[in-house]
């Protein structure tokens, strides 16, 4: 069987899968709905709004946040699966090099995360948004120069833009939620639906990116796509989503910040929750970055089957992703504990599965139980957003939290730097295997401490 008949054949069960896993979390979602309107009606009138008003804040909250993020994650994903080929195959850079170019990215995000975290918080989550969407066109028409310093140039962009994407876009949510009195239900319903809307964007940007360079010829043109993808974000934002700040007046004097970040650090050293999600958020985004690194020379070592079709691959993994956020939905929604214990629970059990995905691909030689063992990994990642941002916005502050968001990346891309260095694409066994050994790691340090002294101390929430 020819690679594309086997990957296009995994496509379409995955395909189905979905589509009966979205078809019965809808009718399940509608009789919790049925089940739960009364309580539901309790607490919305508790945070100050009546049903027919939390419905409707709940509805246009869902459609200003979903809309702009399937824009920003679609110019996101289009570049997924090309990075590595358009560097290493089309500009013909040497495998060392293209590990500089993705090290610079993190380094870039490493110095610029306190920062961008802090800004946001204090000078508009909105504001950056759109700055992320200038920063990250902008690398996008630096990476069609085939000319080293132009290309780094723009992974020092793309550093800063991803720092923005995955602190200050989440930070809005959950600030706006709040202003609008929004039950925690409801904000677990858009982070789901958020996680669901990103698998069936990256999906149809794996479908479209290799279709794309399919008929173009050219590893850049699905860069050029995420740059027109990027402009309209920036009018529908700017349009759309109003400004929300998580500081006050009195830091505008020290433009650096530090005050505000010697705060964040001692609420992560006075609280060892705080110190686990920093440390899962490493050990976890880590594993999945060096992952992006990583899954194709790993798939094309024991390929029996030609040329990888990467695009339907790609699309692959984010259909899995689409189930590991319905499986996250189902979970959440079936758990009679509190919000905390119950998505601790899920952070180390996802944590778990996906240090078990990862060992099974290292020892693993064989193509195809690769390629499941990565879907596997996918579905975690699918599981992990979610419940990784219900646990910020139930521990961590408005006032703190696109800054300790932002401050958790800085750990996260030293580990990404340093494994880069020290030459992953030589020792990509050793590497998927440290992963699976800090997944792992974690899922137990989520037991101990969130888990246990969260049921010990009886927290409520």
């Amino acid at each position: 069987m020819k690679a594309h008949q086997f990957y296009e054949f995994q496509l379409l069960w995955l395909s189905i899968g979905c589509l009966i896993a979205l078809t019965a979390d809808r009718r399940a979602s509608a009789g919790r709905q049925r089940l739960a309107a009364k309580d539901s009606r309790e607490e919305r009138a508790e945070g100050g709004l009546n049903s027919a008003g939390a419905a409707s804040a709940l509805a246009a909250l869902t459609k200003q946040y979903l809309v702009v993020y399937a824009i920003v994650m679609g110019a996101d994903w289009l570049q997924g699966p090309y990075v590595y080929s358009l560097y290493h195959e089309q500009y013909n850079f040497p495998e060392n090099v293209v590990a500089i170019l993705f090290v610079t990215g993190f380094i870039s995000a490493g110095l610029s995360a306190p920062l961008i975290g802090v800004w946001a918080d204090q000078h508009g989550r909105k504001r950056l948004c759109l700055i992320f969407c200038a920063t990250y066109t902008c690398a996008c028409l630096c990476i069609l120069i085939p000319f080293l310093p132009v290309l780094l140039v723009g992974r020092v962009l793309g550093g800063i833009s991803t720092s923005i994407l995955f602190s200050a876009f989440e930070s809005w949510l959950i600030s706006t939620s709040n202003s609008h009195a929004l039950p925690q239900s409801d904000l677990s319903v858009i982070m789901g639906r958020a996680t669901l809307v990103n698998g069936l964007v990256a999906t149809g940007a794996g479908v479209f990116s290799n279709q794309l360079v399919g008929v173009t010829g050219s590893f850049a043109s699905p860069f050029v796509a995420s740059g027109v993808l990027l402009v309209i974000a920036w009018a529908t934002i700017r349009g759309s989503w109003i400004e929300n700040f998580g500081g006050s007046t009195q830091d505008k004097g020290d433009p650096f910040q530090l005050h505000r970040l010697k705060v964040a650090l001692r609420l992560v050293s006075e609280d060892s929750r705080l110190l686990v999600l920093g440390i899962t958020q490493t050990c976890f985004e880590g594993s999945m970055y060096l992952f992006v690194f990583l899954w194709v020379p790993s798939l094309q070592e024991f390929s029996i089957m030609g040329l990888l079709p990467l695009g339907y691959i790609f699309s692959s993994f984010m259909l899995s992703m689409m189930l590991g956020s319905v499986l996250y939905t189902f979970l959440s929604a079936a758990s009679t504990e509190g919000s905390l214990i119950t998505h601790a629970k899920l952070s180390s059990s996802v944590c778990a599965v996906a240090a078990l995905a990862l060992a099974v691909s290292v020892t693993q030689h064989d193509e195809r139980t690769r390629f499941w063992a990565f879907c596997a990994f996918e579905a975690c990642v699918g599981m992990y957003y979610p419940v990784q941002g219900m646990l910020r916005g139930t521990l961590i502050a408005n006032d703190q939290r696109a800054t300790l968001s932002a401050l958790f990346r800085v750990p996260l891309n030293v580990f990404v730097v340093v494994s880069l260095l020290t030459g992953v694409s030589s020792a990509r066994s050793a590497v998927l295997t440290a992963c699976s050994l800090m997944l792992a790691f974690s899922s137990v340090m989520t037991g101990v401490f969130i888990v246990g002294r969260t049921e010990s101390n009886g927290t409520p929430h």
